[in-house]
């Protein structure tokens, strides 16, 4: 019986060393920057783009307390060394409305615009938390999505709100298009706008923020979706990226990040990343922050 109780009492220590050694290891994870090399085949790409990288980073969250801005700025430099044709930021720049966000702004910006300054053309769409919502049920701050988008634009950041765009090449005149759409939660994405004036079947690249929006996409409209939101559900089971705290806590449906297999509809695909920062807590575990480089290829 004394035996018995030592082990236990052992076991006790090493449980409660493990719990530990997690907790103190999802603080220091945020800074761990996962580079994912991805490839994007898109139907009907120009020639002159075979082989092209687009960069994409989401959900920054600049204003949470501790937040990920350390981070943030070192997967812009990456960005900067990897010389992508063009990045593009999937939303949630800033965390939540303060009395007086022109700190958080302002800070998002600085750590977004070297890459304009490096001469990356750069385009993102505004998520939840720019409209100041961090449930569904909250009221859209659109002053607050504006003041944000108007210093974005400012800093030579594209914001897209329902919208297409070409994508152009310095030395070719061929081109693919960018669509990018509004903020899901602040009820300001509308597919059927975004895409009203693109050809059937012309090479393009979506954007959004959430990526509930992505099955609003009729089939055939969306060969490359990227979104954000989910950030990989931020505290996760390994190897089980649907296990995970963010999937459990939240109402809405939320797939983890990667490419979503069997989501939308057909010849669509969307790829889900996990973001930078995180919510409520400074804290990631077995889901570290990523950095997304597509290499785009021929269907």
């Amino acid at each position: 019986m004394k035996n018995l109780s030592k082990k236990l009492k052992y076991a006790g220590w090493g449980l409660t060393g493990a719990i530990a050694g997690l907790v103190i290891w999802s603080f220091i994870e945020p800074q761990i920057i996962n580079t994912e090399n991805e490839i994007a085949r898109i139907p009907n790409l120009p020639e002159s783009w075979q082989g092209k990288q687009i960069g994409q980073i989401s959900d920054l969250q600049i204003g949470l307390w501790g937040d990920n801005r350390a981070t943030v700025r070192r997967s812009v430099a990456q960005l900067i060394a990897a010389k992508p044709i063009a990045v593009l930021i999937t939303g949630d720049f800033i965390y939540h409305s303060t009395p007086n966000p022109e700190s958080e702004i302002k800070t998002a910006v600085n750590l977004v615009s070297p890459l304009v300054q490096a001469g990356i053309p750069t385009y993102a769409v505004l998520g939840n938390h720019d409209y100041g919502m961090s449930k569904k049920t909250a009221p859209p701050k659109t002053a607050l999505a504006d003041r944000l988008e108007t210093a974005l634009e400012k800093a030579g950041i594209n914001v897209l709100n329902n919208e297409a765009v070409k994508l152009e090449l310095p030395d070719s005149e061929e081109f693919i298009y960018l669509v990018g759409i509004g903020s899901l939660w602040a009820n300001r994405d509308n597919v059927r706008q975004a895409l009203k004036d693109l050809p059937d079947r012309s090479p393009r690249i979506v954007i959004m923020h959430n990526p509930e929006t992505f099955e609003k996409f009729p089939s055939n409209s969306a060969p490359l979706a990227l979104a954000g939101h989910t950030h990989g559900g931020q505290v996760r089971v390994p190897e089980r990226p649907q296990w995970s705290w963010l999937r459990f806590t939240q109402s809405d449906e939320v797939y983890a990040d990667g490419w979503a297999k069997g989501y939308g509809q057909a010849n669509n695909k969307l790829y889900i990343n996990p973001g930078i920062g995180m919510s409520i807590a400074p804290i990631r575990l077995f889901c570290p922050p990523e950095l997304t480089l597509f290499t785009l290829k021929s269907e």
